[in-house]
């Protein structure tokens, strides 16, 4: 790809950029129009996870396949082909009669949504090619993370109090068209000197893990735990795992290399992207039924509740990745562990006429917590990993949050859907406390795994398994 000027550079950047700001507008708008998809469509608390989970499912499976796709048959093409399907699927949801087709239709967006936001990186790094000015166009890219849920709330608000549920899909639809225009017009094609394999085997198993997962888990109530459907969910997932490994051992080109596991603070990473995004799911959905169905907030001031949460978020995230760069992971782990746990009990005592300042403390130890989090997950993931490998460690580390994401909304979702015992809004407080456990318990998590990753031991297991793969 010829060298571009650097107004041309900083386009692209922008045009990446929106692909990113839409996705993540996206689901912090969803989970703030919960309650009216609730009351409109008549959906239980079990389709409100699948509108949730029906999309993290589907990024979280396809996001690696995506950016081989793309090293293979262009970037710029696959970016185009990702915006289309997610503006496609992003205007059929504002159609949905039904809350099945929504879920359907969520599907379809999340298809196009597995081609952002990997591809656009890849874009970024190969558009951005001096170190320096690649540091800053990524930097640039993590922030607009954060902008987007700051933003996320107060527009869903006015959308929903406004326009309707259905507006918080349509405003995705010309923003998909606009990046569609600028990419054919600015972005130039790019691909991989020696793309990797694509691995259709591997990429079937993990969907038939992380499906048969999430679907047993959710549906696990309703069905019995012990019903031949959702046992056979979970020898589904056990028999994927197995052959996964078995499988994956004997590719050359692996999906996902089982050796990765073998270093600690790779494995520590993929934990804690897990337990972190599952408590940031879990704490957005929860979070949005009690202020509105409970508190009987309005969309709007229940985004604007929130608002605090994403302010912290914006704020500590470049802080964070400072202090990895300067004094490794462990202090950003430890403060985000910590901060999600005591978030987790300050929220576990919400009761029906719970005082605002109370509220916004809970959130704003939230939004400390999570903002210390993203930056040193991908640099725990990568540590120790040949530069080969590298791209491909901060795949997976990206594929563990979503797969987070799902199993926050599924995991909590049914434990209170078990726990309601009668109206939704008279019984979801007592509830819900169990579930606001559970995020303190993935705090902990995080917490634990921030000190054993970052061990002498757990950095000489990475050096072993850089050694190998090398």
């Amino acid at each position: 790809m010829p060298e571009l000027g650097r107004r041309r550079r900083l386009l692209v950047l922008g045009i990446c950029c929106l692909s990113l700001f839409i996705v993540g507008l996206d689901s912090t708008i969803v989970n703030l129009a919960l309650p009216s998809i609730r009351s409109d469509l008549g959906a239980s608390v079990a389709k409100l996870q699948w509108t949730i989970d029906a999309y993290t499912l589907v990024i979280a499976s396809l996001l690696m396949v995506s950016g081989s796709t793309a090293d293979r048959v262009g970037r710029r093409r696959t970016f185009q082909v990702g915006l289309v399907l997610f503006g496609l699927g992003s205007l059929l949801c504002g159609f949905a009669p039904s809350v099945d087709l929504l879920i359907a239709f969520r599907m379809l967006q999340a298809i196009g949504g597995s081609m952002l936001n990997p591809v656009a990186m890849s874009i970024i790094t190969n558009t951005f090619t001096a170190p320096r000015e690649r540091a800053q166009a990524i930097g640039v890219w993590g922030g607009v993370v954060g902008l987007s849920m700051a933003v996320g709330p107060v527009v869903g608000g006015v959308l929903v109090d406004t326009a309707g549920w259905r507006s918080i899909f349509w405003i995705n639809v010309p923003v998909a068209l606009v990046a569609v225009l600028l990419t054919v017009l600015f972005v130039p094609e790019s691909r991989a000197a020696v793309a990797r394999r694509i691995d259709p085997v591997g990429q079937v198993l993990v969907i038939l893990l992380l499906v048969g997962l999430t679907y047993g888990i959710i549906e696990g109530r309703s069905a019995g735990w012990t019903s031949p459907l959702i046992l056979g969910c979970f020898v589904l997932v056990v028999a994927a795992a197995v052959s996964l490994v078995l499988y994956e051992q004997r590719r050359r080109e692996p999906l996902l290399d089982p050796r990765f596991f073998r270093s600690l603070p790779f494995s520590g990473a993929t934990v804690i992207a897990v337990s972190g995004f599952a408590a940031l799911s879990g704490f957005l959905f929860l979070n949005s039924l009690y202020l509105q169905d409970v508190r009987g907030f309005s969309a709007l001031h229940a985004g604007l509740l929130t608002l605090p949460m994403a302010a912290m978020t914006v704020v500590f995230a470049p802080l964070s990745g400072r202090i990895v760069g300067a004094r490794g992971a462990r202090i950003p782990l430890v403060i985000a562990g910590s901060m999600l746990a005591v978030s987790g009990l300050v929220l576990s005592r919400l009761t029906d006429s719970t005082a605002t300042p109370v509220l916004l403390g809970g959130y704003l130890i939230f939004g400390l917590g999570f903002g210390m989090l993203n930056a040193p997950i991908t640099n725990t993931a990568v540590s120790g990993m040949p530069l080969s490998q590298a791209g491909v460690a901060a795949a997976i580390a990206s594929t563990s949050r979503q797969v987070g994401a799902s199993l926050g909304v599924a995991i909590v979702g049914t434990v209170l859907t078990a726990r309601l015992t009668s109206s939704f809004e008279t019984s979801f407080v007592p509830a819900a406390r169990l579930c606001w456990y559970i995020i303190t318990t993935c705090g902990l998590l995080v917490l634990l795994l921030g000190f054993l990753t970052t061990t002498a031991f757990a950095r000489a297991t990475a050096a072993k398994v850089a050694d190998e793969l090398s």
